[in-house]
């Protein structure tokens, strides 16, 4: 058995091993951000998905474009195909666990959207549906995966493969380019222009608004309700 220390150091040489390759992998994320960013300024959508602890990575990427990564803006359309669980048990008794992303694909997928899966082996039946489903759709498909070549890096557009043959190892790397990819877009985003009807660039003019707990400035808080003994609250 493994002294703790002897754990520690055995992690980090496997994921110090994997930087070098994943340092070259991950410069596609610059361009990836700008596509993404003129996509959801023009009125786009991200789709993201994966299973297990990529499902949570999927959650995490669109948190920070829905919520922000670090300076406020205009929210940015982005969902999680994991995150619905009446959809997904439907989907998935109904259909099979094999279109449980598909036919969300299907749903909220238009044509000229993104969709990102996430996946250590690239293996994932789901996935690989859902990848088929998103360019039947006209989606443009993306895909974090563990080394290539893997089945989900040939059926998508683009892949960033993180050289690795630890999961854990992978799954760590991808929340780095989650980190950069959301980082890229909000550097792309003060360049870009509304394309379609409507204030659809995500950036404020001026200050942010302050972060009032319930969205509204004092001032414009409702009033608490005071009744006098005996007297009953209007329906």
């Amino acid at each position: 058995m493994m002294t703790e220390q002897l754990l520690l150091d055995a992690h980090l040489t496997q994921l110090s091993r994997a930087l070098p390759g994943y340092r070259d992998a991950a410069r596609r994320l610059s361009r990836w951000g700008t596509q993404l960013a003129r996509t959801l300024a023009g009125g786009g959508r991200l789709l993201a998905a994966g299973n297990g602890g990529s499902a949570a990575e999927a959650q995490h990427l669109t948190a920070e474009l829905v919520g922000k990564l670090r300076d406020d803006r205009t929210p940015l359309s982005a969902i999680a195909l994991t995150a619905e669980t009446s959809s997904l048990t439907a989907i998935g008794n109904d259909y099979g666990f094999d279109e449980m992303f598909a036919r969300q694909v299907r749903a909220h997928g238009r044509p000229g959207d993104i969709l990102l899966l996430m996946s250590t082996s690239g293996r994932s039946e789901n996935l690989l549906t859902a990848a088929e489903a998103g360019r039947h759709t006209g989606m443009t498909c993306w895909a974090f995966t563990g080394p290539a070549p893997n089945p989900l890096a040939d059926v998508c557009a683009e892949v960033l493969a993180v050289p690795s043959s630890e999961p854990q190892v992978v799954q760590e790397l991808h929340l780095v380019s989650t980190h950069l990819l959301c980082s890229y877009v909000d550097q792309a985003l003060p360049r870009l222009r509304p394309t379609g009807p409507g204030p659809r660039l995500a950036s404020h003019d001026g200050p942010a608004p302050p972060p009032w707990r319930n969205g509204r400035a004092p001032a414009e808080a409702r009033p608490l309700l005071t009744l006098a003994p005996g007297e009953e609250a209007p329906s």
